[in-house]
């Protein structure tokens, strides 16, 4: 295990930077940075993070923008005086424009509006009607900010069914009035995602709406989830499974058998194609795992969703978030609170290289990129062996 510089020193790119595509090729794996405990620069956190990413070599990036982006656990210290929605927040606050500005091919973004009312037993007509116009006015923020760069954004939630169930009780069931406030909060997300597609003039520039669930276990046994009580009435794009009830037994049986109850919950959608359910969550907390069984399990979820199919597979997280009263770490890192940079961590390392390498072999060879399938079969390939 290597320790992470006291300065990094990989620079983020400009939105100016072109892409080519090996940069833009969708390599599935990738990490995520929302509410780190911790830091190694006087950078802005959120910042830092972007940077420690992109000197892993990956083209992913997940972080959020919300009403809590600023204070000791946000993405920035300190509060912007004009920031009042989220368009505010992702065009005026610097450090949030220059992480989204930074080329990450592929970045998905947990959104939440800045001025509805959260819904709960009801939600509002004019509540719905604010959420609309701010995830529109992101959307087009997006489309037309980030036209021609061939960059693809996903706006999401974090762990629908705590959201649904208004508590963390899993034993419990979600009320009829949560689920239909849910629905119609996810119904105005996905309608802004949708008028912005069709209202906007844009190129080489892709934007999708995603929801997440996390109680897919549950929602297998038959009982009310965002999954089989919300999904089948929202039109969304695609949905994320933030997979810890999938990974307590025999992953590569488990995880597979979730994804495809949860993509048989999803309505068509014209124009998408493939696989639309991927792995929004997944990790192995250091508090109940060695480094290297941190390491071999996050492989073993690796290679069942990649055989899957998944578009994305996303390690919670860079840097740990749950820390307990007496400052105990749960471990959920890329990177401890040390500086150390664990085995899984390298893993990411050594499968970024290789695989810009092999696609970039490919690109010289036949002049285009490898398909999604043909490419995550060679990403099998190469995971599996070193699983063992």
């Amino acid at each position: 295990m290597t320790r992470v510089l006291p300065l990094l020193l990989v620079a983020l790119p400009t939105l100016a930077d072109p892409l080519s595509p090996v940069d833009t090729f969708p390599y599935a794996l990738g990490t995520q940075s929302i509410g780190p405990a911790y830091q190694f620069t006087d950078q802005p956190k959120l910042l830092e993070s972007a940077v420690a990413v992109r000197e892993l070599g990956s083209n992913v990036f997940k972080f959020a923008l919300r009403p809590e982006y600023f204070g000791p656990r946000g993405n920035v210290a300190d509060k912007h005086p004009t920031v009042r929605t989220l368009i505010d927040l992702a065009r005026d606050e610097p450090t949030h424009r220059r992480v989204l500005d930074a080329g990450f091919a592929h970045t998905l973004v947990w959104a939440y509006a800045l001025t509805p009312k959260p819904w709960g037993e009801t939600f509002a007509e004019a509540d719905a009607d604010k959420e609309y116009r701010e995830i529109y006015a992101l959307a087009v923020h997006l489309l037309r900010t980030y036209s021609g760069t061939g960059r693809a954004f996903y706006l999401g939630n974090w762990e629908g069914d705590w959201g649904l169930l208004g508590h963390y009780d899993a034993g419990r069931d979600p009320s009829p009035g949560r689920i239909a406030s849910m629905t119609a909060w996810l119904k105005a997300r996905q309608r802004a995602v949708d008028d912005a597609r069709r209202d906007t003039p844009h190129r080489a520039v892709t934007l999708y709406h995603y929801v997440e669930v996390n109680l897919v276990a549950k929602a297998m046994a038959g009982k009310p989830t965002v999954t089989n009580s919300v999904l089948p009435g929202v039109p969304v794009d695609f949905v994320s499974y933030s997979a810890y009830d999938s990974l307590q037994k025999h992953v590569a049986a488990d995880l597979p058998k979730a994804l495809d109850y949860v993509e048989s919950k999803l309505s068509p959608k014209p124009g998408l194609r493939g696989r639309r359910a991927f792995v929004g969550e997944y990790g192995f907390p250091a508090a109940r795992f060695t480094p290297a069984q941190q390491d071999a399990k996050s492989r073993e979820v690796m290679i069942a969703a990649l055989t899957w199919g998944c578009p994305f597979v996303l390690y919670w997280q860079l840097y740990d978030n749950e820390v307990s009263p007496e400052g105990v770490h749960k471990g959920f890192w890329l990177i401890d609170d040390k500086g150390v940079k664990q085995p899984v961590y390298e893993t990411h390392r050594a499968y970024y290289a290789w695989a810009r390498q092999h696609v970039a072999d490919h690109v010289a060879r036949h002049g285009v990129a490898p398909a999604g399938d043909a490419f995550r079969a060679a990403a099998v390939d190469w995971l599996r062996p070193r699983a063992k």
